[in-house]
Parts: structure tokens; C-alpha cells; sequence
């Protein structure tokens, strides 16, 4: 695959320092790191390895990547790696996609204490669709889910919500047999709307009164038990958002999709388009319209750009993959195994242990030859062999 003729990491490199600079005292250590790791990656800074073709040695330098989960260019392979793992839980059966969204106006207490809030998210959004499908009255089963923090939306404003991939169906609560919902509707969205907000708003209320909420400059004054509770009247009222969509088509359908969700950051590198003396100028699509309209394209400030990018920064430590209920990590196995079961399907063959690389399959630009390490050389340090330009030879088989 090609590289991106912009990156996150080229801004990164070229405004990083300057933009440091003139906010020095109001980053965060996990933003610094996460600039630090960003600027880094491939690089020589990070050390890697030579590889040269066995046949026709063309030599090549790839070096190490930085793993940061909110690195553009690592998500990727992340993203292959957990979706390998989560191939073999699929059940052969349609699964919907729910979302659930905070409402605008708690978006900067969420900012400002992210980890008690989206915690929060995750527990109130799981608790309310396990309650609610375990409910006789709506489907009277305990089901599995999957669930995914993000905190931005398409123009990289802060944004949090949870996307959730789950079966169509689950579990009955004797644990004798599997209950299907109804072809093409899962569970009523009003219904889960007012439960996610009665159970969040009680959450956010016990955290306040625990002192687990810290507030600052506009927001300092809800610190004050009053006036958080007037703060959030309004919010008991309003229809908080749940979106619920189609089944997807299948198992396959599924991973494509999870694809897409689990391993994303901020932006893809893949939406940059310019970086100038204007700004960074990026892809983005405008929900509120519908058809070909709603993709646009948006210049910020470099230093905004900057700024949006690590607001989604998320605490150390802080889960966004969580499992629920019937996929809940302690007895997933099991679950998914009695599942099989009472649904009546055999068990998926295990795929054969494979090396990471298969030795066997080309991989050389020049001649499609097999490229075999020649040297890993440090951090900071200069490679002893350099690497050739790549020539049109092609190899013929003759085996």
C-alpha cells in the first residue's frame, strides 16, 4: 500500500514544536506522548530492520512503528490483528449496530473528565440494553455485545458516543434456547433512549456527589450540588439520541464493518488533502444532510487542527473495546460455545497456525522474491546497508 501524500505525523513534524511551545503548561503528558509517538513512527528514531530480495538483492529499509493506539498509520494492522481474534466468535445469524450519543450539553464534562464520563457511557449504554432485551416484554433473552468508544465526530469536534455490534438475538434467561428478535428489528430505540438516560443521569449524579467530577473555567460553578442539579433538568426532559440500523448482511458483513470502527482515531490520514499557509484542509461529511452534498471538505488553522486532533486523546489505562454480557471476556467461551449449541450449528474449524509472514509468497517489488532480514539496527542508529532503487525485473518460474 502506497503512502499518503499528507500525514497526521508530517503537521506533527513541521508545527509540533511551535505548537508546543505556545501551549506549554496546558498539554497534557498522554498528548505529549501521543505527538512524540506520532512524529516518531517509521522513522529512523524508532530503529527497524534491512530486508534484501533473495534473488535479486534489492535492499530495503522499513523501520519500527510506534503502536500508539491513536497513531493513524499502527491502526491498521491493530485493527487485522483483533478482528483475526474475533472471527471465530461469530455466530450465523444477523447482527445490528447500535449507537448511543451524550447530548451536546455534557460533552465538555465529558472532556474534562474523561475517564469517570466515558466510563460511565460504557456501563449505562450496556446496562440498558441488557436490561431491555431481558425484558419477556421485548425479547426475554440475555444477549452479547460489543462495544466501542469514540469521542469525535467527523469534523473533529468532541463528540462521545459508543457504537455497539450485536446479535440478533440471545440467549433465553433459563438458558434452554436461543431466542430470535424479529426479522429486521432489534429492540424499540425510544424505549432504550429513556432507560440510557434515566441510568446515565443517575450515574452522573452519584459520581458528582462521590467528588469523582473535576470542573474548570466556564463549567466551575457546577461543582456546586444546586447548581448541577439545575444544570441537568433540562436533560431529564430532552429524547436522547439511539440509533439503531439494519441487520448487516452476515458474519463476513460484520468483520468488514468492525473494520471500520474498532482501531479508528480522530482522522485517517487518508482525509487529509492539503497542509498550507491556510491550514489543514480535510474531508468530512455533514450528517445533517442527506446524498452526494453531504461530503465537504473544511480548513482549519493548523493550531486547531492540532488541538481538535488531541482533545480525543484518551487517559491511560482506558478501555475502548469492552465486551458485555453474553461476550463478557470470563465467559465468552463459553457462552458463545452453548450458543452454537441451542442454535444447532457445528463449531468453526480451527485455522492452522501460520508464521506472520509466509516465507513462500513473494513479496519483492523488483522480481517478487522472497525479502530476508539482513539487519535490525537500534533507535537514532544508521543502517550499514542502504537500500537499492527497486528495477523492473521480474522472475520466471521455472519449477
Amino acid at each position: 500500500m502506497s503512502r499518503p501524500a499528507l500525514e497526521v505525523a508530517d503537521i506533527f513534524r513541521s508545527h509540533g514544536p511551535a505548537w508546543r511551545k505556545a501551549h506549554a503548561g496546558h498539554v497534557s503528558l498522554e498528548q505529549l506522548k501521543v505527538m512524540s509517538a506520532i512524529e516518531h513512527c517509521r522513522t529512523a528514531a524508532l530503529g527497524g530492520h534491512v530486508a534484501r530480495c533473495a534473488d535479486c538483492a534489492y535492499t530495503t529499509i522499513a523501520y519500527n512503528s510506534c503502536r500508539n493506539r491513536h497513531c493513524p498509520k499502527c491502526q491498521g494492522a491493530a485493527a487485522k490483528d483483533w478482528l483475526a481474534d474475533r472471527e471465530a466468535e461469530l455466530l450465523p445469524l444477523p447482527y445490528y449496530h447500535v449507537v448511543f450519543t451524550l447530548p451536546a450539553a455534557i460533552a465538555d464534562i465529558a472532556y474534562q473528565n474523561k475517564a469517570v464520563v466515558c466510563d460511565l457511557l460504557f456501563k449505562a449504554s450496556a446496562e440498558t440494553l441488557l436490561t431491555i432485551a431481558a425484558d419477556p416484554k421485548h425479547l426475554g433473552a440475555k444477549i452479547g455485545i460489543t462495544s466501542v468508544l469514540h469521542t469525535w465526530g467527523s469534523a473533529m469536534t468532541y463528540h462521545p458516543h459508543v457504537h455497539m455490534i450485536v446479535p440478533g438475538g440471545g440467549i433465553s434467561l433459563d438458558g434452554q434456547r436461543w431466542v430470535s428478535c424479529r426479522p429486521g428489528f432489534f429492540l424499540p430505540v425510544r424505549v432504550l433512549s429513556r432507560l440510557f438516560r434515566r441510568l446515565f443521569l443517575e450515574k452522573l449524579v452519584a459520581a458528582h456527589h462521590a467528588g469523582r467530577l473535576s470542573f474548570f473555567r466556564i463549567d466551575i460553578h457546577l461543582a456546586d450540588a444546586q447548581s448541577f442539579t439545575a444544570f441537568l433538568a433540562p436533560l431529564r426532559k430532552a429524547e436522547w439520541v439511539v440509533y439503531a440500523k439494519r441487520p448487516f448482511g452476515g458474519p463476513q458483513a460484520v468483520l468488514a464493518y468492525l473494520s471500520r470502527y474498532t482501531h479508528r482515531v480522530a482522522i485517517a490520514n487518508s482525509r487529509l488533502i492539503a497542509f498550507d499557509e491556510r491550514g489543514v484542509t480535510f474531508k468530512w461529511k455533514d450528517y445533517r444532510i442527506e446524498g452526494r452534498d453531504r461530503y465537504k471538505q473544511m480548513t482549519l488553522a493548523t493550531d486547531e487542527f492540532i488541538r481538535r486532533f488531541l482533545i480525543h486523546v484518551l487517559p491511560k489505562g482506558l478501555h475502548r473495546i469492552r465486551h458485555y454480557g453474553l461476550f463478557a471476556r470470563g465467559a465468552c467461551a463459553d457462552n458463545i460455545a452453548r450458543a452454537r449449541e441451542l442454535l444447532a450449528v457445528a463449531e468453526p474449524e480451527a485455522k492452522p497456525i501460520t508464521a506472520a509472514v509466509d516465507p513462500s509468497k513473494p513479496t519483492c517489488p523488483c522480481c517478487g522474491g522472497r525479502m530476508i532480514i539482513i539487519e535490525v539496527f537500534a533507535r537514532d542508529a544508521t543502517p550499514r546497508h542502504q537500500p537499492t532503487a527497486p528495477t523492473n525485473r521480474v522472475r520466471i518460474d521455472t519449477s
